[in-house]
């Protein structure tokens, strides 16, 4: 089977299935999103929010490549949508090579392919004959509503304006793409989608690596934007402000709907829209998923109560039996009527036991929670002193810090601009990133591990399980296993790594880090990618961790809520901090 794509103003989709060999990811989606209108998409990570973006974006069959994610997948549906939408996945597809002014007129490429549309088409007109007037007209009339739609008049304002607004004006359009730090690619990514001027957006975590003045200015672009725009985000400020209806692709909700309903709380894979906020939504999500919880364990009491009934009961007038006193002396003063009503009471019970059965709730899944910091990290001898110091350590270009000093519980966020020196300083911390100038001293015997923004696995075929054990060894392994930490769902244990999402991916990246937890503990960026529930629980984990840490973030909710120590950059330079344990 195959996916109908079809073309309007608006984006639409009716009856949309896929599925891979080992796993289904959704059946039977459909919503409607109308030109203006922002459809926010939430769920899990692995949930299908990146599987359906490339599908609505896909031109030709399942993917636009045949060797795409969806080459392998089993899809049908049909799609209705604009014929110029724009995509913005979280790999990002320039070449480590490729010139930053070479990316903005790829960008425009299309545009420019309308402006001279327009030209050919006015020529047209002017020169046409009678006969073809009525067909030039109808050209020049099409062309020039492109034209305006794409604004081709103002490409070289719009794109100047992007780069100001998503701050990366400043850096440089000769630079290759791989001297920008991975926010400042994104940017630039981000920026150049909006350049090409579709008429529609679907967007894959647009919001990471943004700081809080770009959100505010993507977000204004995003609402004057007046064709239909599907976005993915783990922000919920962003989602809050910026959708004007939410996707939840969560299967556990739509048996809560369907336990509310009466039919059984079967559920299906395929996506339930809520018109309201996202703060709204998570609250009348959670109080549906308690009603769902309330019915099944009362249906379990019942069921108890039925079979512990029909079970006592058929034997006190089980057939066949010699009659006991007890009977002759009933049915001295009653007869047989005692014994029909009994009996009928069984019947009854009997019968409703198996509706029950047939028709019962099934349970609800069991949400993928966190468990928290494992035990078993190699404590240092002494438990007070300096862990890490930097003294006038300088990056040229990307970092320069007088001092900073990390204790054995230190805490601290370090915040700044894209291109700040943020991942720069977490490198140096780390170990990967070697300082041109100034000292690093760390304790003897210490132990220092990066959670960083990409994730790449050196065999994607391997499973989690598989991976795990290698990089930890069997006996942690053991000791630690990856399905206790809540952190990867049983049936995404025995999937090859490269199946699973970029958020799936960098759960597994975690889980590696945790299962040994160091005695400095460095995270770039750590909600990205990750589901909000993870992100709340893995914030609230960290206040706890037995050694010091360190986050790099644009995370405008993280911040609001971080109670220790605070380090901001300015373009590749800070003022003296001493952070205390």
């Amino acid at each position: 089977m195959a996916v109908h794509l079809s073309f309007s103003n608006h984006l639409r989709a009716d009856g949309l299935s896929v599925a891979y060999p080992d796993r289904r990811v959704f059946a039977d989606l459909g919503f409607a999103v109308a030109p203006g209108d922002r459809l926010g998409l939430i769920g899990e990570n692995g949930v299908g929010k990146s599987t359906l973006l490339r599908l609505l974006a896909a031109d030709n069959g399942p993917d636009a490549s045949a060797a795409g994610p969806l080459a392998r997948a089993d899809v049908s549906g049909r799609i209705t949508r604009p014929r110029r939408t724009g995509l913005l996945t979280q790999e990002l597809p320039f070449a480590p090579d490729e010139r930053v002014d070479l990316v903005l007129e790829a960008a425009l490429a299309p545009v420019r392919a309308i402006e001279r549309e327009l030209d050919a088409a006015a020529e047209a007109l002017g020169a046409g004959a009678d006969a073809d007037a009525a067909a030039a007209e109808h050209r020049y009339a099409a062309a020039l509503d492109a034209a305006e739609r794409a604004e081709v008049w103002t490409a070289e304002a719009r794109r100047d304006e992007l780069l100001d607004g998503l701050g990366v004006a400043g850096l440089g359009r000769g630079r290759r793409i791989d001297e920008l730090s991975g926010g400042q690619r994104s940017r630039f990514a981000l920026a150049a989608l909006l350049l090409s001027a579709p008429d529609a957006l679907l967007l894959d975590e647009p919001t990471n690596h943004l700081d809080d003045t770009a959100a505010d200015f993507l977000e204004g672009r995003l609402r004057a934007f007046a064709g239909p725009v599907v976005f993915a985000s783990h922000d919920r400020a962003f989602l809050d402000r910026a959708a004007t209806g939410l996707l939840d692709l969560d299967p556990g909700r739509q048996g809560a709907l369907a336990a509310s309903a009466g039919d059984g709380g079967s559920g299906t894979l395929g996506g339930t829209v809520f018109g309201g906020g996202f703060s709204e939504f998570l609250d009348v999500k959670a109080e549906e998923r308690a009603r769902w919880q309330r019915q099944y364990d009362d249906e379990q009491e019942e069921l108890r109560r039925l079979r512990s009934s029909i079970g006592g009961t058929a034997r006190n007038v089980s057939h066949g039996r010699a009659a006991t006193d007890n009977d002759k002396f009933l049915k001295y003063f009653k007869g047989e009527n005692v014994e029909r009503s009994i009996a009928r009471r069984v019947r009854n019970a009997e019968q409703r036991l198996a509706t029950l059965e047939r028709e019962q709730l099934r349970k609800p899944p069991a949400p993928l929670a966190f468990a928290g910091i494992p035990s078993g990290s190699h404590a240092l001898e002494e438990s007070a002193g300096l862990l890490v110091q930097l003294d006038d350590v300088e990056v040229p270009g990307r970092l320069r810090l007088e001092r900073l000093q990390l204790e054995p519980l230190s805490r601290l966020l370090v915040t700044g601009a894209n291109g700040a020196g943020k991942s720069t300083l977490l490198g140096v911390l780390a170990g990967s990133i070697a300082a041109d100038r100034g000292a690093v001293q760390r304790r003897r015997g210490l132990r220092v591990q990066l959670l960083e923004q990409d994730v790449r696995f050196a065999d994607p075929a391997a499973t989690p399980r598989a991976t795990y054990e290698r990089v930890l060894g069997e006996r942690r392994a053991e000791q630690v296993p990856l399905s206790g930490l809540g952190l990867l769902a049983p049936r995404d244990l025995e999937r090859p790594v490269g199946a699973l999402s970029v958020g799936q991916q960098r759960r597994l990246a975690l889980a590696l880090v945790l299962a040994r937890p160091p005695h400095v503990f460095l995270l770039d960026e750590p909600t990205n990618h990750l589901s909000l529930a993870l992100a709340t629980e893995l914030e609230e984990a960290l206040g706890g961790y037995p050694g010091a840490v360190v986050i790099a973030s644009h995370d405008r909710w993280l911040r609001r809520r971080w109670s220790g120590e605070r380090l901001e950059l300015h373009q590749g330079s800070a003022a003296p901090v001493a952070v205390a344990g």
